[in-house]
């Protein structure tokens, strides 16, 4: 290869194919494929007798890339570090220099927001030294996560089962997750009840709905009785107009994303979890080929809690908003967000990195997941500057026998930034609002009909993924990096699973967070967490160094411990079964869920005397169009999800298209859609009705398997089964080997 006078290291190779473009011949751009040097993975790795000094180690995946990069580093003149703008990718750089030994003159460091030509060039002009301070932020931070998972993990292998994990933040998600469960078994419902009149002009057309607001203030309806009273008093009367207020209503756009705000609207919207968001976004910084513009990174950088956005970037969202939708749509100032407390603010919002590339110009460019994140990074954007939607808004009192009934209404005036978009919300609103005729205010009216409806109050919700995400961004827990990292170690740890996208603590999650909360309640405890990711703060800007943190809390920790193994001697906590709905077919009891090598199955609870297991399934809509029984989700050894009839082999249907609630208008059979992310067309499968899609024109890249009642049986077969058989064949294999070596 010819040599380069300089080599750019970053972090993906679509990074470095997208800045390579931008970069002249005496540029060579290659990829570190993340952290060369690491902690190791067997041992701590920090020596706690030594003042906490890390024991770095080049990672044993990485030869090749290693020799690849180190060769090339000695032949360049200047070696750029070109890694996320971060203190990850801050800490990747520095590990880069000192493993290959680069002195300060040749080792320059470079950070890109977007990854755009006048961008990349900006910066390789303008590089700068390794910031320390962010070093040795994420220093403090690795450290820190590594002497809690290292010693405290062990603990909890012994005392309730091998291969759980304890960690710093991610013990507060679960307690998060805990609490909330408590507070929901621990909640007493309260009854109230509404009264809706609905009325009619005694002298014009028109009706609508007025719900009771109480006599001379607001009041609430506590039972039935009081509700009957007031329908006594009411009924058959004339209700007059006691106030008619019209007024006009204006509503402003939301900042644009921050990085929790993307992955709560992601998960809203797109139905996307954060790990997937982050994962799509990433590809979108990074680059895509564009068949106009070559590769280009849409988006800029995605983990920043900045509202702040570049004038270059309000320029040109100005000039595009007025030239698609006219000067009405762009506000009278230019928008500006307000800093949110706490925020680092070290990058920009995020924000599409050319705001005229429209994501309808693009779609074909990108894969669908690309282009749905894509469009609502950018429509949030181009909506956060323009104008205020407008509305206009009625407020209706009417009274009858001193009790006052309300009614509300607003119409859109002028769309304003709503043309573009609108903020998804986590809870459907209670109110609805309903169409008011056009009133003068002296009119009599006549209830029609009134309506009583028995409520009760409901409990706290239960986490989806995005409102933990954005309770742990309130109470300080985690930074924009770690949100989707937590979230999903905490499911992949079975502390939690989700269900119907909400998030539930499993008995274990329990157990462990008692313990925590027992022994370790400072580690656990929320504001602990947040006031350690502030120190982590004071540490990047400087204000602390970086081991003072470390043996602040290691002194602490190491007594706990101590206390904790002393308190805990002989003893083994016992996680308690997850009774679940199946009854046992050899012994009717109900099974319960227990949790494997492989994940959940179902086990009978007379375990030694009934070995019964099953594997855990979920029932689908709709019926099996071979014998019209339950169609079940399941999981083959190899991890696919697929569908097949509750009777198994003996009916023997098996598909990996997801079956649905509806039937086909035809032959009224159960239709289904492509497995896969997003909104499905369904087909009908039942080669006998004319509106069959055959399996090749159902939009798979890769034809799966055909299934036989025979795969029925193997997929279906328990984890730990296929377990014994492979163990039973490694012991025969090494006898075996062992019998040729005495040979």
């Amino acid at each position: 290869m010819a040599k380069h006078s300089n080599l750019v290291i970053v972090e993906s190779p679509s990074k470095a194919k997208t800045i390579g473009k931008y970069l002249g011949p005496d540029y060579r751009v290659e990829a570190c494929m993340g952290h060369l040097r690491d902690l190791p993975k067997s041992v701590i790795g920090v020596d706690l007798e030594h003042d906490f000094e890390p024991q770095y180690q080049p990672l044993e995946n990485k030869d090749g890339i290693i020799e690849k990069l180190h060769s090339a580093a000695q032949q360049a003149d200047c070696v750029y570090l070109a890694t996320d703008p971060d203190r990850e990718g801050e800490a990747i750089s520095w590990h880069i220099k000192e493993l290959f030994q680069l002195p300060d003159h040749k080792a320059k460091r470079v950070t890109f927001n977007e990854i755009t030509k006048k961008v990349v060039l900006s910066s390789i002009a303008q590089p700068r030294e390794i910031d320390y301070n962010l070093v040795d932020a994420q220093q403090a931070r690795r450290i820190l996560d590594r002497i809690v998972g290292y010693q405290l993990s062990p603990l909890l292998w012994k005392k309730i089962r091998r291969g759980l994990s304890a960690g710093r933040v991610q013990s507060v998600a679960t307690r998060l997750v805990v609490d909330r469960e408590r507070e929901i078994e621990a909640f007493v419902p309260r009854e109230y009840w509404t009264l809706d009149a609905h009325l009619t002009c005694k002298d014009q057309p028109g009706s609508f709905t007025a719900r009771y607001y109480g006599d001379t203030k607001k009041r609430e309806l506590a039972n039935e009785r009081q509700v009957d009273e007031i329908i006594r008093q009411v009924q058959g009367k004339d209700f007059t107009i006691a106030s008619l207020k019209r007024s006009e209503k204006r509503r402003s756009p939301t900042p644009p994303f921050i990085t929790s705000t993307l992955q709560q609207e992601a998960s809203r919207k797109l139905n996307m979890t954060p790990r997937r968001t982050m994962s799509i976004a990433q590809q979108l910084y990074e680059g895509v080929d564009i068949s106009s513009e070559g590769t280009v990174g849409l988006i800029t950088y995605m983990r920043t809690d900045s509202l702040r956005l570049s004038e270059e970037a309000l320029a040109a969202a100005k000039d595009f908003i007025i030239s698609r939708y006219g000067e009405a749509y762009y506000p009278k100032t230019t928008r500006r967000f307000k800093k949110k407390d706490g925020a680092q603010d070290a990058h920009e919002a995020i924000r599409p990195s050319n705001v005229h590339l429209d994501p309808e110009l693009i779609k074909g460019d990108l894969t669908k997941d690309q282009y749905r994140l894509y469009k609502l990074i950018w429509s949030r954007f181009v909506a956060c500057q323009m104008a205020e939607a407008v509305y206009d808004a009625v407020q209706l009192d009417v009274q009858c026998s001193g009790h006052v009934f309300r009614a509300t209404d607003q119409l859109l005036k002028f769309s304003g930034f709503t043309a573009v978009y609108e903020e998804g919300k986590d809870e459907d609103p209670d109110d609805k609002v309903g169409g008011i005729p056009d009133l003068r205010g002296d009119e009599t009216l006549l209830a029609d009909k009134l309506t009583k409806e028995q409520h009760f109050t409901s409990p706290p919700a239960r986490f989806t993924e995005a409102t933990l995400v954005k309770a742990m961004e309130e109470k300080g827990v985690g930074r924009p990096s770690t949100y989707a990292s937590i979230v999903a170690t905490i499911q992949d740890r079975e502390y939690v699973i989700k269900k119907d996208k909400r998030l539930s603590p499993t008995p274990l999650g329990f157990v462990v967070t008692d313990l925590m909360l027992e022994r370790f309640d400072d580690i656990i405890d929320v504001e602990f967490t947040a006031n350690m990711e502030s120190q982590l703060d004071e540490v990047e800007a400087g204000k602390i160094q970086w081991k003072e943190i470390l043996r602040s809390f290691y002194a602490k920790f190491r007594s706990r411990m101590d206390a904790a193994e002393e308190a805990l001697e002989g003893k083994r906590i016992k996680v308690p079964d997850e009774e679940s709905d199946e009854i046992c077919d050899m012994c009717g009891r109900k099974m319960v869920i227990k949790i494997g090598r492989f994940g959940r199955f179902l086990a009978c609870p007379g375990f030694p005397e009934c070995k019964n297991t099953k594997p855990i399934v979920e029932r689908m809509p709709g019926r099996c169009p071979n014998c019209g029984s339950t169609i079940l989700k399941r999981k083959s050894k190899k991890g696919y999800v697929y569908y097949s009839c509750e009777r198994g082999a003996d009916c023997g249907f098996m598909t990996w298209d997801v079956p649905t609630a509806n039937d086909c208008p035809t032959c009224g059979q159960t239709l289904f859609k492509k497995s896969g992310r997003g909104q499905m067309k369904p087909f009908c499968i039942n080669p006998e009705c004319k509106d069959f899609l055959p399996e090749e024109k159902r939009g798979y890249k890769r034809r799966m398997p055909k299934a036989t009642a025979e795969s029925v049986e193997e997929a279906q077969e328990l984890p730990e089964q296929s377990e014994k058989k492979k163990t039973t064949k490694t012991k025969k294999t090494t006898k075996s080997t062992k019998g040729t070596k005495t040979k």
